[in-house]
């Protein structure tokens, strides 16, 4: 079903989903291997976990531009999480506090650390093709 006239669009689109599919194959082939793994990987894929959780809830938080409601496709994402841990024998972390304002541009300092390295080759040798 295609919603947009635009093909260029679409194809983005359609190169997303397969890209989107890959990435979620291979990160919960991961999230099982080092939660049903050894004694260090699951204490490890649970620090984490723990870690990185507070994250996940503004995915499902509606931005000023979004077009879609967000916060209809969290059901199912948990659903696909709940199995992907039950797998892994790991459990949903209990988090009550979730970051938010970051869709809406809003960072830590950490940001500007993180941009800088990451900004370093390019601004180093402008025009540059890898």
């Amino acid at each position: 079903m295609q919603i947009n006239s635009d093909t260029q669009l679409a194809a983005i689109a359609e190169k997303s989903i397969k890209e989107t599919s890959y990435h979620l194959k291979w990160s919960s082939e991961w999230i099982i291997r080092l939660g049903d793994g050894t004694e260090e990987s699951n204490k490890r894929i649970k620090n984490a976990l723990a870690d990185q959780w507070m994250f996940t809830g503004e995915m499902f938080v509606p931005a000023s531009y979004e077009l879609i409601d967000v916060s209809s496709l969290k059901e199912d994402w948990i659903k696909k999480v709940e199995s992907i841990f039950s797998q892994a024998i790991l459990e949903v972390p209990k988090q009550t506090w979730m970051q938010s304002s970051g869709k809406e541009g809003k960072h830590t300092e950490h940001l500007g650390f993180l941009l800088t390295e990451m900004q370093y080759l390019q601004r180093t040798y402008p025009n540059s093709g890898w």
